[in-house]
């Protein structure tokens, strides 16, 4: 069975939401993905979304929607974006975080950065998986 991985921040509207859409996309055979947070927005950031849309061709308005940690199930893996606050908790069997410096207000330099980054830390990610440096 494949492990679950969650990408957690506050809102659930950035960071998580391109890091969900980027692992479906690129380690689906290697860990299911969730994203979540402790407060939701009522839409994922839309830079966020045009960033993912340009660059990969996925669409996370009809893809995904914000959620709160307790809508999705339980998790192996929880994977911070880096909160500059307290991040929210989720039990789980490894944690990490990946020190994200947030987009949000900035301009579209800036989310390409990070979408890249995210994509260049799903794969990572799924590396050790594969390889068993991530001990479940």
């Amino acid at each position: 069975m494949k492990p679950k991985v969650a990408f957690i921040c506050v809102h659930n509207s950035c960071r998580s939401q391109m890091a969900e859409a980027l692992a479906k996309l690129f380690t689906s055979d290697v860990f299911d993905s969730y994203s979540a947070g402790t407060e939701i927005k009522p839409e994922i950031n839309q830079d966020a979304v045009k960033i993912i849309r340009d660059l990969y061709g996925v669409d996370m308005n009809e893809t995904q929607h914000s959620k709160l940690i307790a809508d999705i199930p339980e998790v192996d893996i929880v994977v911070t974006m880096g909160c500059n606050v307290a991040c929210p908790y989720l039990p789980s069997k490894h944690e990490e975080d990946w020190g994200l410096d947030d987009p949000t207000g900035k301009d579209e330099e800036e989310f390409r950065k990070t979408a890249l980054m995210i994509e260049e830390k799903v794969k990572d990610l799924a590396e050790r998986i594969r390889s068993n440096k991530i001990v479940l």
